[in-house]
């Protein structure tokens, strides 16, 4: 059973020289190539999400036949992968070797840029756990995370566990915050008159409005006039106490 699950288990585009940038040999079809084919792929998944993608829509959306695009990948897992590389490639990265530069400060802009890139793209988070995500572009991405991290002043068997603290916070908040965002999208509203109108539910709701009650006091002291601010106060304050849990394990020697 488990020989038969390791022959029929995918391998990554990145592996086995599937990432092929030109097309099998001879008669592909002209005006297309991977780059163009990846672009079309990120845009279809921010326009109509990860559940309606597929190899046919993605041919019409190029004009093409959905044959056309198997010159030039073997299958849609190849081609998800590809677009999820394409999104970190979005990533600024800093340098974890300028002289002057503070790691606490590059691993506040890592956090952030990652966050956005979350949020940005609903599609991501899922397909982050599903791949191997071996790209150019997130291996650029983890390897200046750990660079930072190293600078930290941490023993080495701690610097994965500080890396899954500070990322795996902000996988889980930029997910929340982006499947916020779409479904705010999807109801016409503004994200700040969705809260409104969710809270109004809430709050007269007899199984939810005690637990409104009791949390009114930390809704007020939590600060922000809008929703954006509120959700910027609380992952900065997050991010900080991380930072800080940092310190004080290197502290600790």
């Amino acid at each position: 059973m488990v020989k038969d699950a390791g022959r029929s288990a995918r391998a990554s585009v990145w592996l086995e020289d599937k990432a092929r940038r030109g097309g099998r040999s001879g008669g592909q079809p002209s005006g297309l190539d991977r780059a163009r084919i990846t672009d079309a792929s990120v845009r279809l998944l921010d326009t109509e999400g990860l559940a309606k993608f597929s190899m046919r829509r993605l041919a019409a959306e190029l004009n093409v036949t959905a044959m056309s695009l198997y010159w030039y990948v073997d299958t849609k897992d190849d081609l998800l992968e590809l677009a999820l590389d394409a999104a970190f490639g979005e990533l600024r990265l800093p340098d974890p070797d300028a002289e002057g530069e503070d790691w606490r400060e590059q691993l506040r802009g890592l956090a952030v840029e990652y966050r956005a890139l979350l949020v940005r793209h609903p599609w991501l988070s899922p397909l982050a756990g599903r791949y191997l995500n071996i790209g150019p572009n997130s291996l650029a991405f983890s390897r200046a995370v750990q660079r930072v991290v190293r600078r930290a002043g941490l023993p080495a068997h701690g610097v994965m566990g500080a890396i899954s603290a500070v990322f795996q916070f902000v996988y889980g908040f930029g997910t929340i915050e982006g499947h916020f965002f779409a479904r705010v999208a999807d109801t016409g509203l503004s994200p700040d008159e969705y809260y409104e109108h969710a809270m109004a539910q809430v709050t007269e709701a007899p199984r939810t409005a005690e637990v409104v009650e009791e949390s009114k006091d930390l809704m007020a002291a939590r600060g922000g006039d809008t929703v954006g601010e509120m959700l910027d106060r609380d992952f900065d304050f997050a991010l900080e106490l991380l930072i800080a849990g940092i310190e004080a394990m290197v502290g600790r020697g």
